[in-house]
């Protein structure tokens, strides 16, 4: 009968052995996670700063174009403000060559006669 409480005390040790390993397992577990956790938010930092870079790059960028492009609308405005007759003129040649060139086309096309 002696050995009978041995053999009932035995598994009660290796069940509580059992169940500290585990705990044990758990804790390290956790703890890896957490580590796992403070790389992602350091990546996560990087990559915002990163983003943030592109960004600003990005925006400077449109910025300078945006002032190239009022700069040589204004110098455009400002040539047509000073010689109104170039540009004029300018409107007028291109519709005379246009008409011209409309008339060579047509008057090249053999079936001139039909309407449609």
């Amino acid at each position: 009968m002696v050995d009978d409480t041995n053999e009932a005390a035995t598994p009660r040790n290796t069940q509580r052995e059992a169940q500290k390993d585990l705990e044990k397992q758990v804790a390290q577990l956790k703890r890896e996670i957490n580590k796992i956790n403070r790389t992602l938010a350091e990546r996560a930092e990087e990559v915002v700063e990163e983003a943030t870079g592109w960004y600003e790059s990005a925006a400077d960028s449109a910025s300078r174009t945006t002032q190239a492009l009022r700069n040589r609308a204004s110098t455009a405005s400002g040539v047509v403000q000073e010689n109104p007759g170039t540009v004029s003129s300018a409107f007028i040649l291109g519709a005379a060559v246009g008409l011209l060139l409309g008339l060579v086309l047509v008057a090249g096309d053999q079936r001139r006669d039909r309407w449609f």
